[in-house]
């Protein structure tokens, strides 16, 4: 009996052990993340997708929307602008059951139709995708912010970056961020 009773301890603790390195994989492996097949994290945005380019935005894909999720929005920011945070693309409402944005959206006014998503107003003063356009220098660091958020926005197309920010206040369950750096 007092066999047993040795080989048996090793195990429960082997056991014990590989049960909480499991659950923190787990764990890690659920992270709500954002990607882009263009450019990886930290890393430059490929001219293509600047002013200096074809000014295309790039596609996007995230993984592990959390639970509760009713939409997501995304805003592109440069807050590395002489004046301040630069706003570059916003996007609203949109729907849970995308798992991803196509490049260059810019030209696909249909598909935000039929996925109702809302275009907010970016500091170019338009309802599109701006790429980056820093001045020369040092390079600018260009945050693709996506949140996810327990409501649908009650709004209109056309809302900027404090509308957003101010009507999301409180609903955000998670925020996955893609930073990518360009200059000139």
């Amino acid at each position: 009996m007092i066999n047993y009773f040795i080989i048996s301890i090793p195990i429960v603790m082997v056991l014990v052990i590989f049960s909480f390195v499991g659950s923190a994989l787990a764990t890690n492996s659920n992270l709500f993340t954002l990607k882009s097949p263009a450019f990886t994290k930290g890393n430059n945005i490929p001219k293509k997708f600047t002013c200096d380019g074809e000014n295309i935005s790039p596609e996007l894909i995230w993984e592990n929307i959390p639970i509760g999720t009713v939409s997501l929005v995304l805003i592109c920011e440069d807050p590395d602008a002489p004046i301040g945070i630069w706003v570059h693309w916003i996007l609203y409402n949109i729907p849970v059951t995308l798992n991803s944005i196509p490049e260059n959206l810019n030209s696909r006014k249909e598909w935000i139709s039929q996925q109702k998503v809302m275009v907010g107003i970016n500091d170019f003063k338009k309802a599109e995708y701006g790429g980056p356009c820093p001045p020369p220098g040092k390079p600018h660091h260009y945050i693709f912010r996506l949140f996810a958020l327990d409501i649908r926005l009650d709004a209109q197309p056309g809302l900027n970056r404090n509308q957003i920010l101010n009507a999301i206040k409180g609903h955000i369950l998670k925020e996955a961020q893609l930073v990518g750096i360009y200059g000139r």
